[in-house]
């Protein structure tokens, strides 16, 4: 059966009219929806200056946020000016004008030690040339030339010497000015004034005497020394001889090279100094050179040596500007302990040939094995360049601190009084063991908001520190140096413990300040 269709209309056909096609392609191109007309979309223009003021909140807003603005201003130049105010009203210390004998470690040498009696020429002068070098590596700023004249002369030939020649020494001083150490002449055990000769043909032979001196002084002042020492033994250490001699040099003394008189005693006390006036006395010595132990022929035992060092902290430092030396004898293990101690001390240390090599116990024996082995001709010379630097370590971080450290230099000295009750013994809880059964001593070195502990344990036991001791110190610190070279890093106070026979120096890091 077929299905007729023909031409006409019907159900399901495509209707067209005006503006239609009859085609299917054409009737899916005309939009099912069209859009109502409506206003056209306006372009973006700039808001003008009312309408800008109108959405600011208008003239009065404006004025508010000015203000703001002048409010912050205001306020923070304020919190600048009170920031400005407290650094420039706090307390701080005041830097002092340090001259170069108050900075200087001071090395007393003699050329004589050097001499070869086997040769013709004396080779001393020339064997501290080729020491300076060393010498400016370990920090030393002056060398005290000693025994450089005759002694046996009265009165001595002071524009002679007896060890090398004049050029010899002028050479030295060359060298010197070039390494940038000072030299100074000592006159220590000499017979300046020939006593016996003056004495014996009066008065106008002293004087006559005191010209040639004057004139000694200023020929070697004209070489470039940097000053004199006497001894207060000397039997021309007066008063009018300083006063002379300190009139000497300050005419040769100039903004940068200052020229010193110092005095070397040799007593517990300086004689003549109170004959001398407190109004003339500082002008006539810059600089007095004291034992740190008492002059003997023996090695002090441990209770000796804790009682001179106890003695010494304890008596209180005159207005003359102190330099320090060891003295007397003492073991090697008591001798680094000095050093420490002569190094933290206010004042210029005055160190001697050869203390500054004090090898500890461990070195010792390595030293001896390397002498024997030298004997035998299995000498090395970069063991013996070692061995011959080990001993020194403890100088050189001591000198080199020393210079770097203001607390050190010009520091308050406060001693800590903690000897009887403030240290409790390792072995024991109890705290009331005094100096003479424990000896052990501490002091501080402060400058502003840098503090230096220096403690030092001359006693058989290892010591702690009690907690109740010194509350106000910081808690925690730095090592610094010790006499065994063996501490390092940081270090709280609390479980700090000292060997016996050992010194440590540590820098604490709190800023806070010690009041006992």
């Amino acid at each position: 059966m077929a299905l007729k269709v023909d031409g006409k209309p019907c159900y399901g056909s495509l209707a067209t009219g005006p503006g239609m096609s009859g085609s299917l392609s054409d009737s899916e191109t005309v939009p099912h929806l069209i859009p109502a007309p409506g206003p056209e979309p306006q372009k973006w223009q700039p808001m003008s200056k009312q309408e800008l003021e109108f959405a600011a909140g208008g003239a009065g807003w404006r004025k508010v946020r000015c203000h703001l603005v002048l409010v912050f201003w205001l306020c923070w130049l304020g919190m600048l000016g009170a920031a400005i105010t407290i650094i420039v009203q706090s307390p701080r210390p005041i830097a002092p004008a340090l001259l170069w004998w108050q900075r200087a470690l001071f090395y007393r040498i003699q050329p004589s030690v050097f001499t070869d009696a086997q040769n013709e020429v004396p080779s001393g002068i020339h064997a501290v040339s080729e020491r300076l070098p060393y010498l400016k590596s370990l920090g030393v700023g002056a060398v005290v030339l000693e025994g450089l004249f005759r002694r046996d002369a009265s009165p001595p030939n002071l524009t002679s010497v007896d060890v090398g020649t004049v050029p010899q020494v002028q050479q030295l001083l060359m060298q010197c000015r070039k390494e940038g150490i000072r030299v100074v002449l000592s006159f220590c055990e000499l017979d300046l004034f020939g006593h016996q000769h003056s004495v014996a043909n009066g008065s106008d032979v002293t004087s006559e005497l005191s010209g040639s001196i004057q004139n000694a002084l200023r020929f070697w002042l004209e070489q470039g020394v940097a000053g004199f020492e006497i001894c207060d033994t000397d039997m021309a250490y007066s008063p009018k001889t300083l006063t002379e001699w300190r009139v000497l040099v300050q005419e040769f003394s100039t903004s940068d090279r200052e020229r010193i008189v110092l005095v070397k005693q040799t007593g517990e006390s300086l004689s003549a100094l109170n004959t001398f006036g407190t109004s003339t006395n500082h002008s006539l010595m810059e600089m007095v050179t004291r034992s740190l132990l008492p002059p003997a022929h023996h090695l002090l035992s441990r209770q000796e040596v804790a009682v001179a060092m106890d003695r010494l902290l304890s008596t209180p430092h005159g207005d003359i500007w102190p330099s320090w030396t060891v003295g007397g004898e003492a073991t090697p293990v008591f001798h680094r302990m000095l050093l420490v101690l002569m190094m933290t001390l206010p004042g210029s240390p005055v160190v001697k040939y050869g203390e500054e090599i004090v090898p500890s116990p461990n070195v010792s024996a390595q030293i001896q094995e390397h002498q024997a082995d030298k004997t035998l001709g299995q000498g090395d010379s970069v063991g013996e360049r070692t061995l011959k630097q080990s001993p020194s370590a403890l100088f050189s971080s001591l000198s080199h601190c020393r210079q770097r450290e203001e607390s050190l230099l010009y520091g308050a000295f406060t001693l800590l009084p903690f000897n009887s009750t403030s240290l409790s013994s390792s072995n024991s809880t109890s705290a009331t063991q005094g100096p003479k059964s424990a000896p052990m001593l501490a002091f501080l070195r402060s400058w502003g908001c840098v503090h230096f502990l220096v403690l030092l344990n001359l006693g058989t036991e290892t010591r702690v520190l009690d907690p109740a001791w010194a509350p106000s110190l910081p808690h925690d610190g730095v090592f610094v140096t010790s006499t065994g070279l063996d501490r390092l890093g940081t270090i709280s106070l609390e479980t700090l413990r000292i060997q016996p026979e050992e010194a440590v120096v540590i820098k604490l890091l709190e800023h806070r300040s010690y009041s006992p």
